[in-house]
C-alpha cells in the first residue's frame, strides 16, 4: 500500500488505496512523497479504508524512518531540490572527464602509445603540438617552393605527412617517434595505394623519368623506406638527413607533374614575358671596394660570392617572367647593390626604359591563381605562397608611379629579421610586394654585401625553355 507524506505545514494526508480499478483520492499537499509499506500483521477494511490494529506503532516506525537524514543531502550540503541534485552530478561528471582527459594527455606526451582506430589525418600532430601563427607560413625558401608546385593531390598528402614531421623535430625533449613513423607510414600507404594515379599526372613523354623518381622515392636510398628506419633507430639527426631527401624527391617528383601553369593569364596580360614553371638564376657578386668576401667552411677568402636564386612561374609567372627576360638581356650584369634596412637593392640604374611595367602579383594561399594590383590583408588571414618573411626572399620594389605597380627592373633580396618583425613573425611588408623566388645557395654571403658591391653577372641556367616572350620580343 502507498502513503503520502508531508511537511508539518501541510495540510490533513489521506491514505486511500487503489481496488478493482477504482483509484483513491490524490493528496492535496504539494509537499509529499509516496512510501510503499509492508505490512507485518493483518489489516482489515473498513469504509473502503485501512484499520489498523497497532495504529500508533505504525506511524511512529514511519515517522522515525523519515527523521533520518539523508546521506546524499548531507554529503551534497545538504541541497533539497532535484535541481541542485542534477547541477551537482553535470558538475561531477564534467570533473572527472577532465581529469581522465589530463591523465590521458600526460601518458602520450611522457610515452606515446599507439591508439587502435586512431587516424592520424583526424588531427595534424604538429600542428596540435606546435601551433603557432609561425607554423602557417613556411620559413625556408626550400618550403615555399615546394609547397607552390601544382601538383597532383596524392603528392600533397605525401608532402603534407612528411613536412609534419620537421615540426615534430623542433620538440627540444622526448621526441614523438611514434608519430613521426605513423605519418611516413601514412606516406608510404598513399604512395603505393595510389601509384597509377601519381605517375599518370606526369605527361607522357616524361613518364619513364617519372617512374625512377618514384622508386627512388619508396624504395631507394634516402626515401621513405631509409626514413622510417631512421625513425625506428630514434636518430635525430639521421631522421632529420632522411627527411629532407626524401622531401626533395617529392619535390622532383611533383616538379614532373606540373609542366606549366594550373590557371589561364588574364587576356590583358598575354602580352607580357612570362615564366610557365620554374627557373634559376646565378648571380656572381663582388666586391666594389676590393675588399674579401669571408671563406666558406674550410675554404679561403673570396674575391667574388655566387648566389643561386630558383624563380618560381607558378605563382608569379608575369614577375618572373619579366626578371628572367632581363637577365637574358645582360640588364644586370654590372649593375651596383645598396644595402639598405633589412634588404640589398639594386641601385635603379636602368631607369624605367628596359623591364615591363608588371601589375602588382601576388598568389594568396589556398587560391588557383595569383590577385593583381591588390595587396593582401595579413590582418584577415589572407598569407601568400610565396611569402616575404623568409630570409633572402627575392621580390620587385613598387613602381615610382604607382605601388599597384612593381618596378619595371629595380628588385632587392629580402633581408628577414624576426626581432623585427610583427605578431606572428610576420614581416611588416607581408603581402604588399612581388615576391617571385627565393635565395636557395649563398644565403650567407647577403649579409656581407654592403653598398658599392657590384653584380658582376647573372644568368638564368635552368628554365629557359619556360620562358613565354611575346611576339613583337621574339
Amino acid at each position: 500500500m502507498a502513503f503520502a507524506f508531508c511537511s508539518p505545514s501541510s495540510s490533513t494526508i489521506s491514505h486511500n488505496y487503489t481496488n478493482n480499478n477504482n483509484s483513491g483520492r490524490v493528496p492535496s499537499c504539494l509537499n509529499h512523497c509516496f512510501l510503499t509499506v509492508h505490512d507485518p500483521f493483518p489489516c482489515s477494511q473498513f469504509n473502503g479504508r485501512f484499520q489498523f490494529p497497532t495504529r500508533r506503532l505504525l506511524y511512529s516506525k514511519i515517522t522515525s524512518i523519515f527523521a533520518r537524514k539523508d546521506p546524499f543531502v548531507e554529503s551534497t550540503n545538504c541541497c533539497n531540490t532535484i535541481t541542485d541534485r542534477i547541477n551537482l552530478l553535470d558538475c561531477l561528471e564534467k570533473k572527472f572527464c577532465s581529469a581522465i582527459a589530463a591523465l590521458f594527455i600526460f601518458q602520450q606526451l611522457t610515452c606515446p602509445v599507439p591508439l587502435a582506430g586512431w587516424a592520424p589525418s583526424s588531427l595534424p600532430p604538429a600542428e596540435a603540438i606546435l601551433y603557432s601563427p609561425e607554423t602557417k607560413i613556411p620559413r625556408t625558401g626550400e618550403l615555399a617552393l615546394r609547397r607552390a608546385i601544382p601538383a597532383n593531390t596524392d603528392m600533397k598528402a605525401i608532402q603534407d605527412s612528411l613536412e609534419d614531421i620537421s615540426y615534430l623535430l623542433r620538440i627540444p625533449q622526448r621526441k614523438p617517434y611514434g608519430t613521426m613513423e605513423g605519418n611516413v607510414k601514412k606516406a608510404l600507404k598513399i604512395a603505393t595505394d595510389e601509384k597509377q594515379s601519381i605517375l599518370s599526372s606526369i605527361p607522357a613523354e616524361l613518364r619513364e623519368k617519372g617512374s625512377i623518381v618514384y622508386a627512388s622515392l619508396v624504395d631507394g636510398k634516402g626515401g621513405l623506406q631509409g626514413l622510417l628506419k631512421s625513425i625506428k633507430d630514434q636518430d635525430p639527426d639521421k631522421v632529420s638527413v632522411d627527411l629532407a631527401s626524401s622531401l626533395d624527391t617529392v619535390a622532383e617528383l611533383e616538379l614532373l607533374q606540373a609542366p606549366g601553369l594550373s590557371f589561364l593569364l588574364p587576356n590583358e596580360f598575354l602580352n607580357y614575358p612570362r615564366l610557365t614553371g620554374r627557373g634559376v638564376v646565378e648571380f656572381t657578386i663582388e666586391k666594389g671596394d676590393g675588399s674579401m668576401f669571408s671563406p666558406e667552411a674550410a675554404g679561403e677568402a673570396r674575391s667574388t660570392a655566387t648566389l643561386r636564386v630558383v624563380i618560381d612561374g607558378y605563382s608569379a609567372p608575369l614577375t618572373a617572367g619579366n626578371f628572367a627576360k632581363l637577365v637574358i638581356d645582360g640588364a644586370y650584369d654590372g649593375m651596383k647593390l645598396k644595402s639598405v634596412n633589412q634588404a640589398v637593392i639594386t641601385d635603379g640604374g636602368l631607369g624605367n626604359d628596359k623591364g615591363y611595367s608588371v601589375p602588382l602579383e601576388i598568389k594568396p594561399s589556398g587560391q588557383f591563381e595569383p590577385l593583381y594590383k591588390t595587396y593582401l590583408s595579413v590582418q584577415d588571414g589572407e598569407l601568400p605562397v610565396l611569402p616575404l618573411s623568409v630570409y633572402g626572399a627575392v621580390a620587385m620594389a613598387h613602381s615610382d608611379s604607382s605601388e599597384e605597380y612593381s618596378s619595371p627592373n629595380q628588385f632587392f633580396f629580402y633581408l628577414y629579421d624576426k626581432r623585427n618583425s610583427g605578431l606572428g613573425g610576420l614581416s611588416f611588408d607581408e603581402g604588399q610586394f612581388s615576391v617571385f623566388g627565393y635565395t636557395t645557395a649563398g644565403r650567407d654571403t647577403l649579409s656581407q654585401i654592403k653598398s658599392g658591391d657590384i653584380i658582376r653577372s647573372a644568368k638564368l641556367v635552368e628554365g629557359g625553355d619556360r620562358l613565354v616572350l611575346p611576339k613583337n620580343d621574339s
